[in-house]
């Protein structure tokens, strides 16, 4: 199995009938399989998607469990607003078959008016950026593209780049790279999960790449309460288990093995 696409239907997003149709169109393009995990309509007309109902609340969990039921030699994380151009499968597979010491890669992004979304290449949130200036912690990102390119139109729309985080709309994973860095960490629930990953693999010594040459739609999803509680505490305690984990020294925490975790779903026929 070449890849294992992995969709995680969550509160703000659900995968659309149309966005099934294009990931099916997409992922006919190679050999692969189509995980989606969440609540969703059941379509009889897509027999090449296996549904499973998530009973646990945490996004990071749901990719761990995806990950763990497949068997692709690429994992490809997609979120359900993404509405996947015929070949972004193909091509993105094809150059990270060509580029061995890549650890993953996203795509363009477009909005449903076809406009340039500047978020394609924009590396970290800005409230991030900002706190890492405040507190000097930019300067243990010596040889990033952090301290340069977080205004993200550094380069060119069309340019291939090396970047440091990876988009979490599409990110398409070397399962061999995930191998050596680890699943995805589960205390990031909703947010900073794709930093968490980016930031391993460049760690590791992989490199993350921004990839042009195909593109995604983004669908509006359900609008963000950005001064809610929830958010707040989602968003910015993503921030602090990243600087904790990253820039002081304190004991791992441990995460149940991911067999146990198995009970928490159901496979929907």
């Amino acid at each position: 199995m070449k890849v294992s696409v992995i969709v995680v239907n969550h509160k703000g997003s659900k995968l659309s009938p149309y966005a099934l149709t294009a990931l099916s169109a997409a992922a006919d393009k190679v050999e692969s399989e189509i995980i989606v995990i969440g609540e969703t309509k059941n379509s009889k007309a897509e027999p090449i998607v296996r549904y499973f109902k998530s009973y646990v609340d945490n996004i990071s969990q749901d990719i761990n469990f995806g990950i763990a039921n497949s068997i692709g030699e690429y994992i490809l994380i997609l979120q359900p607003d993404a509405v996947l151009q015929y070949d972004a499968i193909k091509r993105s597979v094809q150059f990270m078959d060509h580029h061995q010491h890549a650890g993953g890669l996203s795509v363009r992004m477009l909005d449903a008016d076809g406009n340039y979304l500047q978020s394609s290449k924009k590396v970290l949130p800005d409230s991030w950026i900002a706190f890492f200036k405040l507190t000097g912690l930019l300067k243990q990102f010596p040889k990033s593209r952090l301290r340069h390119n977080f205004a993200a139109h550094h380069e060119d729309e069309f340019d291939t780049i090396e970047m440091d985080v990876l988009g979490s709309s599409f990110m398409l994973l070397r399962r061999s790279a995930l191998d050596t860095v680890g699943k995805f960490d589960e205390r990031f629930g909703k947010y900073g999960s794709n930093i968490d990953i980016s930031y391993r693999l460049r760690l590791a010594g992989f490199k993350n790449y921004y990839f042009p040459k195909t593109y995604i739609i983004k669908e509006q999803a359900q609008a963000v309460t950005k001064f809610s509680w929830q958010y707040l505490k989602g968003f910015y305690g993503a921030l602090f288990i990243f600087v904790i984990k990253y820039f002081f020294s304190l004991p791992a925490v441990k995460v149940k093995p991911l067999q146990e975790l198995y009970p928490a779903y159901e496979l929907k026929g």
